[in-house]
């Protein structure tokens, strides 16, 4: 039996998943973590894919998302994820709250966590700002997006993908492409991964793959075209102008031919080379259109399993470290 179908007693307290309050990155996270997030990902797969997607287990629970910055699929899929665990949600952004009037982010919580919540999802451009958050308040904090530091459930969705596509993390070949430097996604697929024993190729212009990041056990490739053969995946960033305030390289064009998925590129890759990206996609400059018609393009796999894996951390934080503890 699934242990989403079993009987379980609420608590009043908040969850606790393997030691952990809240979910603020994969660094210092192990393979047991990760991995028991992803097999109860794969349980709510099965349950997004019938036709009454909705189960009763966060019943009672209350989700905040606090996003302050735009965000289409990260927010859509954590407050899918809630409501079809039957969690009551808000929102609380900048516009149309007290912080728009000058009050600080903590008073914020503070006033919120006075109404009794449960669990807050923050997404901020502030680096360490959900770390912030959770050090004042009891409530569990999920980190979506902080700065350019990590982006853990979007790296455990990639994961999820990647262990439905090749049976596990093991011995995966990875080339992660693209604006390294202000990647919060590569850094927790990097943070992920490695667990796990992947290979993890990182390329883009020198300006943006700094050489520290070997610090983190990945290979920096300055040649794309010399790893193409050797790997399975190829995660493609995107460039990210809004956090480019000078030029880290002479221009689009030029990025493209060296840097890009490129048509003659992806003629040049084996059928089973697996397409990623967390988007959205850049097409013309990352990926050519060429990429969508790839069999193994498996970026709207990648969101599906987003949902799934955002219910699984709902639960496990929420309700099944309770249960299983």
């Amino acid at each position: 039996m699934t242990i989403y179908l079993r009987e379980f007693k609420i608590f009043p307290s908040m969850g606790n998943f393997r030691g952990f309050k809240d979910l603020l990155g994969l660094r210092f996270v192990d393979k047991d973590f990760i991995s028991e997030i992803l097999n109860q990902a794969e349980v709510f797969l099965e349950v997004i894919n019938r036709p009454n997607r909705k189960l009763p287990t966060l019943r009672g629970k209350t989700v905040v998302h606090m996003f302050f910055e735009p965000s289409t699929r990260t927010l859509s899929s954590f407050d899918l994820a809630a409501k079809r665990l039957s969690a009551d949600t808000i929102s609380v952004g900048t516009r149309g709250t007290s912080i728009a009037k000058g009050e600080s982010l903590l008073d914020t919580l503070k006033n919120i966590d006075a109404m009794k919540v449960d669990l807050y999802i923050v997404r901020h451009s502030a680096s360490g700002l959900p770390h912030l958050l959770a050090r004042n308040t009891d409530a569990t904090v999920i980190n979506a997006g902080d700065g350019t530091n990590e982006h853990p459930t979007q790296a455990l969705l990639d994961m999820m993908t990647l262990s439905q596509l090749f049976g596990s993390l093991d011995n995966i070949n990875i080339l992660i492409v693209g604006d390294i430097l202000h990647s919060r996604v590569a850094r927790s697929n990097i943070f992920g991964l490695s667990k796990f024993g992947a290979k993890i190729f990182l390329a883009g212009p020198p300006t943006l793959v700094p050489e520290e990041y070997r610090l983190l056990g990945a290979e920096i490739v300055r040649n794309i075209d010399d790893v193409l053969s050797e790997v399975n995946v190829i995660m493609a960033l995107r460039i990210q102008k809004e956090r480019l305030e000078e030029p880290y390289f002479p221009s689009i064009r030029e990025y493209r031919k060296f840097f890009g998925i490129t048509k003659e590129r992806l003629e040049k890759l084996s059928p089973e080379t697996v397409l990623m990206h967390p988007g959205p996609v850049n097409w013309g400059i990352e990926l050519d259109y060429e990429a969508r018609d790839r069999v193994r393009n498996v970026i709207l796999r990648q969101v599906t399993n987003g949902v799934a894996v955002r219910m699984a951390i709902l639960y496990l934080f929420l309700v099944g470290a309770q249960q299983n503890g």
